[in-house]
C-alpha cells in the first residue's frame, strides 16, 4: 500500500477496560449504564457488553494493574447525564461546562475505571 493510499474502512476501537470481576463488571454496565451484555468467556477472565453508538467494551481481569480513562461524545449530554444518575451510574463529577469549553461529566466504575462524557 503507497503513502497515499489509505485503508478502506477501520471499525471503532473496542477498549478493554481492567476489572476484579468480569461478570460483576458486565451486570453494572448493564444495570446502572444502560448496556448490553455481549458475551463472556467462563474461568478465562474476559467478555464484553455494548451501547448503541458508544460500542463494544471488553473486560478483562489480566489487565487489572492499568488505570486508564476512556472518553465518550453524547448527542445530547443532559439527557444522558440525567439517564445515568437515575440509572445509579457514580457520577464522581458533575455536569458543568469546563475551562476548556466542552460540558461534561465523570462517571466512574467498581473497578475505579473513569468515564468522561461530553459533547463537542
Amino acid at each position: 500500500m503507497g503513502t497515499k493510499e489509505k485503508m478502506s474502512s477501520i471499525g471503532k476501537p473496542v477498549p478493554e477496560l481492567p476489572v476484579a470481576d468480569v461478570e460483576r463488571a458486565q451486570q453494572h454496565y448493564r444495570d446502572a449504564l444502560g448496556f448490553e451484555i455481549g458475551w463472556l468467556f467462563p474461568g478465562e477472565g474476559i467478555g464484553a457488553a455494548s451501547h448503541g453508538d458508544m460500542g463494544q467494551y471488553s473486560f478483562a481481569r489480566e489487565l487489572r494493574h492499568l488505570n486508564l480513562p476512556f472518553t465518550g461524545v453524547a448527542q445530547d449530554i443532559d439527557a444522558t447525564c440525567e439517564e445515568l444518575k437515575s440509572l445509579g451510574a457514580n457520577i464522581v463529577e458533575p455536569l458543568e461546562k469546563k475551562p476548556w469549553g466542552l460540558r461534561q461529566f465523570t462517571v466512574k466504575d467498581l473497578d475505579g475505571n473513569l468515564f468522561y462524557f461530553h459533547h463537542d
